[in-house]
């Protein structure tokens, strides 16, 4: 926001130094881009000054906004234009109707009309101001609209009156097949999520964006429309991207304007027309959609948690002056806490801290120590960080580094690695992401166009991990967890069997207790055999796999890759963050292999667990040592070999005790799995 300070000056006395007016801005908020010295053009020099207004203070996107932080910041008295009118000859309402047919999109419009104008240059003063903060001058009208727009942060637009079909005003969607000529004489397509401002024919302007040229002023305009309109701040933002064409007004309208102030900007805007090009304005303006008075809900401020939140004590009378002074209304006032009703260009004011805030600003952030003590809690990490942190560390301990990317994706990587099968994308019509513009649905695309892109820069074999979001739908009432669950992407150049012990440790890790498995997975996206859904605790953790060679080939990937996906609030259901210490065993362990010959359908989660269950309290584990498929056994039957580790905690153990705990082994893994031991 450039401000002018000649301009500045006609509603607040300044101080003499343009460095201690700007060091007093910073330090309230208004950070000071640059302030330089303007006389080109001017009939008296200036000096602009370029602020930095952040997107929650819309009403200092105004000559009058900036006016009103200096009144309190240097406890000056401010004064505002009286936008006082004299109106004459017929109703307004009998020259022009207006109707919103999209209310969601404008809410409230404002239009009065001027006859008998006369088109001509502005006026020196007028000029000198619109010149300092760089705003070309084109006529006394336009002018006019511009000057009240960067006055109080209400844009306006003027439409000749004579050029509108119909007498009338219809705020309304366009249709597909509607185009337009903006006043910047280039053509645009519009679309049915835009809302224009149009007459009985056709459009006449992109509502909040920019007007049409057909009804500009012109230096043969007589007769002047004016309108004074809020729009919707997403419907404005979008429109304005979609088209590519950025205004102040769209820039304003974006960050919401001041609705109760729409009759005084519309008076305002009559009012100076007036003065520089003539005419009669008629009586009353013609008003659609609701009006807004502006009241806000009321704030209270605990007198307490001011020092609390501050550090340092700031008098409860001086607290309330300062209020006071921004425009806020005291309701009531006890010795401990205040209630305020915010003005209604302060809709960022809705929480007691945000009256905190006004108030360490206004009252000077330099007046605070840097050494002031401030309450500090001991926080503890929530249920996910640990459960993040675990993984982290699992996954880095086992040599997979961290990768963040894009949300974003294109229809093809979107649908190169579907585990849950087909579903709708998630998409944005946004201009800047014409071609990658869906939510990804799996990590894993995002994951291998890393490693394709590590390949082409000779960092071969790239083994990465990422924490993220996935978008499987756009919610629709649907929980968090099912629509946008926090996922693992893993992609390795490892085998199956191999990224399957880095997840087997991870949920150990994580959940000891927990009995992860793997049950086979017909994906088109896997090699045949080499695909598996694994379930722990009982519920759906992820996916893991070896990617098929056409999967790779579509990447652009030279060697093999191997992929895993898990679900976090899994993870976190299943996590265990309690643990007990158990010492490390004194007395020696006895090992025994058995080589179990089985049937083709019995897994070796089956086998482990009739093992575990059948081999008593000794056995201290149970662990996978080999398998084996050939012409010494049954087609249709596997070998595996089960390493046995028996212990006791308070002795050494004998051969008896373990061939005991054996044999009931072989006796259970016979009767229940048809298992027979092979010599």
């Amino acid at each position: 926001m450039i401000v002018s300070r000649r301009w500045l000056a006609d509603y607040v006395p300044l101080p003499e130094s343009t460095a201690e007016l700007t060091r007093r801005l910073t330090l309230a908020g208004l950070n000071l881009e640059e302030f330089h010295d303007v006389t080109e053009g001017l009939s008296q020099p200036d000096i602009a000054v370029d602020l930095e207004v952040t997107s929650n203070r819309p009403d200092c996107l105004g000559h009058l906004g900036v006016a009103r932080e200096v009144s309190v910041l240097f406890e000056q008295p401010l004064t505002i234009p009286a936008a006082a009118v004299t109106e004459s000859g017929d109703p307004a309402a009998t020259a022009i109707s207006v109707s919103i047919d999209c209310p969601d999109l404008c809410p409230e419009y404002h239009a009065r009309v001027i006859r008998g104008v006369r088109i001509k240059p502005s006026p020196p003063w007028l000029q000198d101001r619109l010149r300092a903060v760089g705003i070309n001058c084109v006529n006394n009208i336009v002018d006019v609209t511009n000057y009240v727009m960067l006055e109080c942060g209400q844009p306006l637009h003027a439409f000749d009156y004579d050029r509108l079909q119909g007498c009338r005003i219809i705020v309304r969607r366009a249709t597909g097949s509607e185009k337009i000529r903006a006043i910047d004489q280039r053509d645009y397509q519009l679309s049915d999520q835009m809302c224009v401002i149009a007459d009985a024919d056709r459009p006449i302007a992109v509502a909040g964006v920019m007007g049409g040229l057909d009804t500009e002023i012109s230096p043969g305009t007589v007769n002047v429309l004016i309108e004074a309109a809020a729009f919707s701040s997403m419907s404005v933002r979008a429109t304005a991207r979609s088209l590519r064409l950025h205004s102040p007004s769209s820039y304003r309208f974006e960050r919401r304007v001041d609705r109760s102030r729409l009759d005084w900007a519309s008076r305002r805007c009559c009012e100076l027309i007036l003065q520089t090009a003539g005419g009669t304005l008629l009586q009353g303006s013609v008003v659609a959609g609701t009006t807004d008075d502006g009241q806000r809900p009321p704030v209270t401020l605990r007198f307490a948690r001011v020092g609390r939140l501050l550090g340092i004590e700031i008098p409860k009378s001086d607290c309330v002056r300062i209020l006071q002074q921004l425009g806020l209304h005291l309701l009531s006032s006890d010795d401990t806490q205040a209630v305020f009703q915010p003005p209604s260009w302060r809709a960022d004011l809705t929480r007691e801290c945000d009256l905190i805030e006004e108030i360490a600003r206004i009252h000077g952030y330099e007046h605070i120590p840097t050494d002031a003590p401030l309450p500090v809690v001991a926080a503890t990490k929530t249920r996910r960080e640990r459960v993040l942190e675990t993984v982290r560390s699992q996954l880095v301990a086992a040599g997979i580094s961290e990768a963040l990317t894009l949300s974003f994706v294109s229809e093809a990587q979107r649908t190169l690695f579907q585990p849950t099968g087909p579903r709708n994308p998630v998409a944005v019509s946004h201009s800047s992401r014409s071609h990658e513009n869906q939510l990804r649905q799996s990590l894993i695309p995002s994951l291998l166009q890393c490693r394709r892109q590590n390949e082409r820069h000779g960092t071969l074999n790239a083994e990465l991990f990422e924490i993220a979001r996935v978008y499987l739908s756009a919610g629709q009432g649907e929980p968090e967890a099912q629509a946008e669950p926090l996922s693992i992407g893993i992609v390795t150049g490892r085998s199956f069997a191999q990224l399957l012990g880095i997840v087997e440790n991870l949920v150990q890790a994580l959940a000891p207790q927990a009995l992860l498995t793997a049950s086979p997975a017909d994906r088109p996206e896997f090699l045949a055999g080499r695909g598996a859904e694994l379930h722990a605790g009982g519920l759906l953790l992820g996916w893991i796999g070896e990617l098929s060679r056409p999967l790779l080939d579509s990447s652009e990937l030279q060697d093999g890759a191997t992929v895993a996906e898990l679900r976090i609030p899994v993870l976190e259901t299943l996590f265990q963050p309690a643990r007990s210490f158990t010492p490390l065993p004194r007395f020696p362990a006895i090992s025994r292999d058995l080589n179990f010959v089985l049937p083709e359908a019995v897994s070796w989660t089956q086998l482990s667990t009739t093992v575990k269950d059948s081999a008593g309290p000794l056995l201290h584990e149970v662990s996978f040592n080999s398998q084996y498929r050939g012409k010494q056994i049954a087609a249709d039957h596997k070998s595996y070999v089960v390493t046995c580790r028996f212990l006791a905690p308070d002795r050494t153990l004998t051969a008896e005790e373990v061939d005991a705990a054996v044999q009931g082994i072989i006796s259970a893994c016979q009767s229940q799995l048809a298992a027979a031991l092979r010599a």
